[in-house]
């Protein structure tokens, strides 16, 4: 198995941040690739961030209402 950084993805060009407000996913959750793993929001949307890859949620950076800019980890998966 290996570990995935599930990063903050570009969800619109001129958004370089956005909010956490919900993990859908807690640690040692199963996680399908393409299911959601939490929400963010910013001033433009709001929207649920799948995962990359099938897994096991082993850490998260961040608690909700933390703001996170894009390109940052927030979870990592093993895979």
């Amino acid at each position: 198995m290996s570990k995935f950084e599930l990063k903050l993805p570009q969800m619109v060009e001129s958004v370089a941040e956005a909010t956490l407000t919900t993990w859908i996913k807690e640690y040692a959750d199963s996680i399908e690739a393409e299911e959601p793993e939490f929400e963010i929001a910013t001033d433009k949307l709001d929207s649920e961030v799948p995962s990359d890859v099938d897994g096991v949620l082993l850490e998260t950076s961040f608690e909700v209402d933390d703001v996170i800019k894009v390109g940052q980890t927030l979870a990592v998966i093993d895979n």
